[in-house]
């Protein structure tokens, strides 16, 4: 892997050399930087249900759910800004990076002020929309309130961490949610352990630890210098790069909404069934935020990659990446499989001592076992196409999967009596089947798309060389 350095940030450059030792380096710090993110929310979680009561461990779990699922769409959004610095690293033209980076910073600044006031003013109605049981639905608006708050300083992290994966530094983001994660940890324990403030405390932690992180991100960043040319006053509205980066990231940030909407659909059948279900299921997708890291690090740091090689018209290195990837990240699936299969109990216990939460949260898991083989394979093309640009196609399959697949099975499997967590849960392993499904289809079109593209190259390269020699 080359790298070229300018003020101690480093612009990997993933277009020449070995393969597998520089994805390696580079997902190794996307992955911890999402298992400490995903330990933001499971500290939550964890603190609460040991603390607290099941009313707290459910306004937790479906207030964490609705925000976390706004906030992985608009990270998803940022995408567009990683994609189009990558590109532009690929074909040699870093110094557009100034211009990009100063209007997503505009753009995601009024996407952070919309998302507070929406929050903070429909915390009870999202409550209520989310069918939180009545004996959890105060402490679920509390928790969408507090939390909602502080959606301005989650949305600067995630776009920190897509302008510098888009240069190649995978670094920094986790330096950033580490710093967050240590807050949160004590923060929690003094605010629910100590002051006893349960789902309430929690959430103010939460929204302490972001404001922190940020605040010390932007110094440790200002210590730096990128490795392009930027400006305050490239902090403006250009309607051409702003169109540019909205064709790349608005459709995975709207896939992702609405697929996070159809998971909270289901989050709405199970908290239908009662508070131990619902906290149960609540229980399960914390571990599931866990089990499904690995894949989740490879998308992203396949997104980043393959930008560079397509940008710089190496095909042939991007398909070796995408290979590559599917391998490891199959084989830690299969490790993932067998512990969320076999031992769900020993996870689902890490953040409940109720032994009837623990036992729903632990049937619910299982399907999430069989989902983690699927995904492997999933994220990765999902990484791929992103890196690409085709930013539309992850859109499309995306909402197949959740609203022809997800979402009817889900509804299906909840009128079934007895009621069986692991039917309900079963859903998205199905849904999972059919996306890859079509992906496999998108990509037997990329691949001839390409090799028609090569062979007008090549017919080009020969008429312009008879016309030479005439």
């Amino acid at each position: 892997m080359e790298a070229k350095k300018k003020g101690g940030v480093s612009a990997s450059n993933f277009t020449s050399g070995p393969i597998v030792g520089p994805l390696l380096r580079f997902v190794l710090p996307v992955l911890l930087a999402l298992i400490l993110q995903a330990l933001y929310g499971a500290v939550d979680l964890l603190i609460v249900g040991q603390f607290a009561d099941k009313a707290d461990i459910s306004a937790v779990s479906t207030g964490s759910q609705l925000m976390q699922t706004v906030t992985n769409a608009i990270a998803s959004f940022s995408i567009g800004t990683t994609v189009l610095l990558g590109q532009q690293i690929g074909m040699g033209r870093g110094k557009e990076g100034g211009r990009i980076v100063g209007v997503s910073i505009c753009l995601f600044a009024l996407l952070g002020i919309a998302v507070t006031l929406g929050f903070v003013a429909g915390a009870y109605p999202l409550a209520e929309f989310m069918h939180a049981p009545k004996e959890a639905l105060k402490k679920t608006a509390d928790y969408i309130r507090i939390c909602g708050a502080g959606s301005l300083v989650i949305i600067a992290y995630n776009l920190i961490g897509s302008i510098f994966r888009g240069i190649g530094d995978s670094r920094t983001p986790l330096i950033t949610v580490a710093i967050a994660t240590v807050v949160n940890i004590f923060g929690d324990l003094f605010n629910v352990a100590v002051l006893h403030q349960g789902a309430a405390g929690a959430a103010s932690a939460t929204v302490l630890a972001q404001t922190v992180s940020v605040i010390l991100s932007f110094l440790l960043i200002r210590r730096k210098q990128l490795p392009f040319e930027f400006h305050r006053r490239m902090v403006h509205f250009d309607h051409h790069l702003i169109r540019r980066v909205t064709i790349l990231g608005l459709p995975v940030g709207v896939q992702d909404l609405l697929v996070g909407m159809s998971f909270l659909v289901i989050a709405m059948i199970v908290n239908s069934l009662g508070v131990v279900i619902s906290a149960g299921v609540g229980v399960a997708e914390k571990v599931c935020a866990f089990v499904m890291l690995i894949p989740s690090a490879f998308a992203q740091s396949l997104a980043a990659i393959v930008a560079q090689n397509y940008g710089a018209r190496k095909m042939d290195r991007a398909f070796r990446t995408l290979r590559i990837a599917i391998g490891l990240s199959l084989c830690a699936g299969v490790v993932m499989f067998v512990l969320a299969f076999f031992h769900g109990s020993l996870l689902t216990g890490v953040f409940s001592n109720d032994a009837e939460v623990v036992a729903a949260g632990t049937e619910y898991l299982k399907a999430y076992a069989i989902d983690c083989l699927l995904t492997a394979f999933l994220f990765c093309f999902i990484g791929f196409f992103n890196g690409i640009g085709y930013t539309r196609f992850v859109m499309i399959q995306g909402l197949i999967g959740a609203f022809c697949v997800r979402i009817p099975v889900s509804w299906l499997m909840s009128q079934v009596r007895p009621v069986s967590l692991l039917r309900i849960g079963l859903a998205t392993p199905c849904s999972s089947a059919v996306q890859i499904i079509l992906c496999l289809a998108c990509m037997a079109y990329v691949r001839r798309r390409l090799l028609r593209d090569g062979e007008k190259t090549e017919e080009n390269r020969e008429e312009t060389a008879g016309e030479n020699g005439r």
